[in-house]
Formats: structure tokens, sequence, C-alpha cells
């Protein structure tokens, strides 16, 4: 059973590290019947009725399967979870299993590239503005990251359909974690300026290729955060 530091957590909250974690590192992999709800609650610490408000929970996301009289099994979260889970997934970065990161990046791939197309056409401008603020090459990497995660954002509010930002919001802080580490080398960096650039002249010439642009820059960065994590493999 995983531990955690001190920390102010409410029980239910602590509850739920406890339990993720341990799904997230193979204490508990997919199949799996958790201990008896006594011996569960005592084994991490708190009550049984803030255990059975964490399964509950935990159960709404498809992470376990509770079964009346019989234990509660936990799940392939790759086959039964929802896009509700991204968001807790987003909390446990540190526990992500291998090739999450990579994963995320490939449906980006799908996603943003449209979502850009359909913002220049209905807000060229906003957008344009927002990329005429772009980092300068000197810039921090908490810049680029900031800036980054605001750009693919601002495309998805001015795409005229606001699913689009709720879905990404869901990436927001496992985002936050991939670019710290993404925007270290001056490459990627430099490639990044590249990318906002060749989109503003895009958007400028009104001449269609904004998807294609948004494709190969997210293409490219799949690759690039391949080969910066081949020993890694997150």
């Amino acid at each position: 059973m995983e531990s955690v530091p001190f920390s102010p957590l409410r029980p239910t909250q602590y509850a739920e590290h406890i339990l993720i974690t341990s799904i997230l590192r193979g204490t508990y992999p997919a199949g799996t019947a958790l201990p008896g709800e006594r011996a569960l609650a005592t084994e991490i610490g708190i009550t049984r009725p803030t255990l059975r408000e964490t399964l509950q929970r935990l159960a709404s996301e498809g992470w376990v399967q509770i079964q009346h009289g019989k234990p509660t099994v936990v799940n392939d979260y790759w086959l039964k979870g929802g896009l509700s889970m991204l968001g807790t997934l987003a909390k446990y970065a540190d526990f992500l299993p291998n090739g999450f990161i990579t994963r995320l990046l490939e449906v980006r791939v799908i996603l943003l590239p449209p979502v850009a197309r359909l913002a220049a056409i209905h807000q060229p401008q906003k957008i344009l503005d927002f990329l005429n603020r772009r980092p300068q090459p000197t810039d921090s990497i908490e810049t680029y990251t900031a800036y980054d995660w605001e750009l693919q954002m601002c495309m998805a509010r001015e795409s005229g359909n606001p699913i689009y930002a709720l879905i990404l919001n869901d990436f927001a802080s496992i985002f936050q974690k991939m670019a710290a580490r993404y925007f270290i080398a001056h490459k990627t960096r430099k490639e990044s300026l590249r990318y906002y650039r060749n989109l503003a002249q895009a958007i400028e010439r009104n001449d269609h290729s904004v998807e294609k642009i948004v494709k190969k820059a997210m293409e490219q960065s799949i690759e690039t955060w391949r080969e910066s994590k081949k020993l890694d493999h997150i």
C-alpha cells in the first residue's frame, strides 16, 4: 500500500490518493479484488464510511467495480474509464503508466488541427493577436510552457464549439508537467517559435493551411518527446 507525506488532505482525498496510486503502480492491478471493507479501511487509516464514499466516487469514474455482497474489483481503467478520469489522472502525473504522455499527444494530433482551423475561420484576428505575443528566444521555459498551453486553449475557445475547451481543460495539469520537460531543450523552443510564426503567417494569408501546419507541429512534438524520453519511456 502506498503512503503519502503529511498534508492537509481531507480523509476522502487521502483515501483517493492511496487507492489510485496503488492502482497506477500495480499494487492492485486490473482484475484484483480489494481487501474487505474493514481491513482496507484499517490499512489506509480511515473510517469505513469514508472508504465507502471514496470507493463510490472511484466507481463512478471507472476505477473499480462495486459488487454488493462481493469484493470490490479493480477495473482496467483503459477500457472502463471516461473523460472524467483524465481530470483525476492529471492530479497523479508522477504515477502515470508508461506511454501515457505519448498516447495523449497522439490524441492531440487528431483533436487540435481541426480546432485550430475552426478558430482561424471564426476568430482569425483573436488568434493572430495571441500569436503576435509569442515568446522571445531568450524567454524562460516557464514562459514557453504557459504560452503554448494558452495558445491551445485560445484556439479551443474561439473554435465556436465550447466542448473542445472542456476536453482540453482535463489535460491542463498533465500538459504543464510534460511541457516543463519538453521545453528544456533550446532546439524545442526554436521549433516552437517557427511553428508560431508559420501559423501566424498562414492566418494572415488566409491560405487554408492552418490545419496542416498545426498537424505537422503536433506530429513533430511526438517525435521530439520520444527522443527525449528514450531511456524513460514515459
